[in-house]
């Protein structure tokens, strides 16, 4: 009996290890009558327990959450959820363990105002979205046109003193020639070629940029008679500059949403405000007199902005 006994515990340990764990997904939104400003909620207390496990997670920017279970929690086993975060009604859930996807709706404790009708109310319109991103230019300043010359007497016998002619043949002679583009420029376009000599009888060793494109080294080889080189480069400067872009929000009901390269800089909403332009920076704070605004950040590292309209404005 004891060694059955051992055989069944043993079977069970090996099942557990085997079974892969249950992982439970889903996604926490802003509960609306219409599904468009059903925005994801970052940063929601997500706290699970089911057969004496307790995990907690917490919801990303995209109001995803992920909880990976004991290999002993089965299936269709209950699952009590709680969802806390300041700002909405705390929630709990039963459900049951399964691959499902759990999309949960939680209430803000102040919920959105809607005027009446006839409420007088200031009108926002024309919005658009203006930001920069900083983009690396080049500006062609002019070019480097030198000739050098590598000196050497032709028809005279190596005999394995370096350097020879690539044969191993023939005594032959290097030349090294380095120009200097200036500092913070650079070089394009490098060429290297034989002007003047027995050129057939040359061969340019090495051509190559060093410090950051600022130098160019050219080594040409010659085994015959003297040769002259030309060495010729573009000389470039690089530059920072920022382009200006400007987009149009997406507007539901009381609520504009639009995102942002993470590279965008000088974030600035541009509105009418009853019939008068104004522009409005958008700092850390993200601060507007006529809206309650609020930025995630995506994996991809692209902001999500959302702003919904405070008491006595509205969308024209």
């Amino acid at each position: 009996m004891a060694a059955v006994f051992v055989a069944a515990v043993l079977l069970v340990l090996l099942y557990s290890r085997i079974r892969q764990p249950v992982t439970l997904r889903g996604a926490v939104v802003l509960q609306d009558t219409d599904p468009r400003r059903e925005a994801p909620i970052s940063g929601v207390k997500v706290h699970a327990s089911s057969d004496g496990a307790k995990l907690t997670a917490t919801s990303d920017a995209s109001g995803f959450f992920m909880l990976t279970l004991p290999v002993w929690v089965r299936r269709g086993q209950p699952v009590n959820f709680q969802f806390e975060h300041a700002g909405y009604w705390p929630l709990t859930v039963h459900e049951f363990v399964s691959d499902q996807l759990y999309v949960i709706h939680l209430l803000p404790v102040t919920p959105s105002v809607h005027p009446a009708p006839n409420e007088p109310h200031a009108v926002v319109g024309n919005v658009r979205i203006r930001y920069s991103i900083k983009t690396m230019t080049t500006v062609n300043i002019g070019s480097v046109v030198k000739t050098f010359q590598v000196r050497n007497a032709g028809n005279v016998p190596c005999k394995g003193r370096h350097p020879c002619s690539p044969n191993g043949k023939w005594k032959a002679a290097l030349g090294t020639e380095t120009l200097d583009a200036g500092s913070g420029n650079e070089f394009e376009n490098a060429r290297a070629s034989c002007i003047a000599g027995p050129c057939p009888f040359t061969k340019i060793e090495k051509e190559q940029l060093a410090d950051n494109g600022q130098k160019l080294v050219v080594t040409a080889r010659t085994w015959s008679d003297t040769a002259t080189f030309l060495l010729e480069a573009e000389v470039f400067q690089p530059m920072i500059s920022q382009i200006v872009h400007q987009s149009y929000p997406v507007i539901f009901g009381r609520t504009l949403s639009f995102t942002l390269p993470g590279s965008a800089e000088g974030v600035s909403i541009l509105a009418d405000v009853n019939g008068q332009s104004i522009v409005f920076p958008l700092g850390p704070a993200i601060y507007l007199s006529w809206a309650n605004c609020s930025a995630t950040l995506n994996p991809d590292q692209a902001k999500v902005y959302r702003c919904e309209l405070k008491p006595g404005y509205q969308f024209r």
